[in-house]
């Protein structure tokens, strides 16, 4: 079976999409399967290399870089069994646009486009909140996402929680949920944890507006004496934060360093006493099944895509505004350690046996 992977970003490129794809394409060629990946790249020139892997140059123009991406669709996936594209627009929009006969189309979501572009312009909504009320523009992104949804076969959900969702606003075509991968670290016993004093909080995440990092960096103001932040990871909020971090004279106890990955982010979390994701909506976050395998508190939003299974002994509490992130911090540090559960192992063998069974019913 010949499988093309149409992602956005791929390593070396960092980021959570991207090394799904990358270890997703390792156990499906331990399957058989012919490989291909096409992404996005900051260079120029289109290349290939060794591995399979074809870059297309991602311009400031974006009709440009998706009339690029097309070509490459149409040279490499034209005789392809599958497409799987991993972003709704910047891989779905060129794949609608090459116009391929023979590939059954797969689209997989784990996170809303529209959404995202409305929180980056400093929307406040949760997800639900967005498509529950007045959107202004909701009819026109209703369409456009309800097209580029019906130009697939099928749509993979990450989660249960996205499905929901998109089942009770767009006429889907079928569909199904793989959850993520659940890659554990060496456990380490979360109930033998002693705090640090100051204690220590941890973001890990690429620093964009539906993170609500901002609201966090402002609880530190409300929160009394005695806590330490670390902000580990990049991204376009990134020196917005540091200003606000200076402006709000938290320079001492507010420290940024670049994303880590391995056994440095493990490193990270054996640093800290609870790792924070106020995010106004978390659809799938790796990052919480990580820190709960590596024995770290987790905090986290109430509105959240894990299952009650993955999100077993995680602290779940609403994390909108600064005040509440703040008791609900205080609350983890007066009773800590809290009561932790290691997330049931789903390897990534796993994932791509479910994919395997998915494609087979499809070519």
């Amino acid at each position: 079976m010949k499988l093309v992977l149409a992602t956005g970003i791929y390593p070396p490129d960092i980021g959570g999409p991207a090394t799904y794809v990358e270890k997703l394409a390792e156990e499906l060629k331990k399957s058989g399967a012919e490989i291909s990946v096409i992404t996005y790249s900051d260079q120029r020139s289109v290349i290939r290399d060794q591995h399979d892997v074809i870059h297309v140059w991602r311009s400031a123009f974006p009709f440009a870089h998706w009339w690029r991406y097309a070509q490459a669709l149409k040279k490499h996936a034209a005789d392809a069994d599958i497409v799987y594209a991993f972003s709704s627009v910047s891989c779905g929009v060129p794949l609608w646009m090459a116009r391929l006969k023979k590939p059954k189309k797969v689209l997989r979501l784990g996170g809303d486009f529209f959404w995202e572009r409305y929180t980056d312009l400093g929307g406040r909504k949760s997800m639900r909140e967005w498509y529950g009320g007045g959107w202004g523009v909701g009819r026109l992104v209703r369409f456009l996402m309800g097209r580029i949804l019906h130009s697939f076969d099928h749509v993979v959900f990450s989660t249960a929680f996205q499905q929901e969702l998109y089942e009770k606003h767009y006429t889907l075509p079928q569909h199904s949920v793989i959850e993520n991968a659940v890659s554990s670290f060496q456990s380490s016993d979360a109930a033998a944890r002693t705090a640090h004093s100051p204690f220590r909080l941890l973001v890990m995440s690429r620093l964009v507006g539906f993170k609500n990092t901002e609201a966090l960096v402002r609880a530190m103001r409300v929160l009394p004496a005695g806590f330490q932040l670390t902000i580990v990871g990049e991204g376009p909020r990134k020196r917005r934060l540091q200003r606000l971090t200076q402006r709000l004279d938290l320079c001492g106890h507010i420290a940024f360093t670049s994303a880590v990955h391995g056994t440095d982010k493990r490193e990270v979390m054996d640093m800290h006493d609870l790792l924070m994701l106020p995010s106004l909506t978390e659809i799938s976050p790796n990052v919480a099944l990580e820190a709960c395998s590596a024995g770290l508190p987790v905090l986290l939003t109430a509105e959240h895509g894990l299952s009650s299974v993955l999100a077993q002994g995680m602290v779940v509490r609403p994390l909108q505004f600064p005040e509440e992130i703040a008791i609900a911090i205080q609350e983890v540090a007066a009773a800590y350690p809290p009561a932790a559960a290691i997330p049931p192992n789903r390897p990534w063998a796993c994932i791509a046996q479910e994919h395997t069974a998915l494609f087979r019913s499809l070519a």
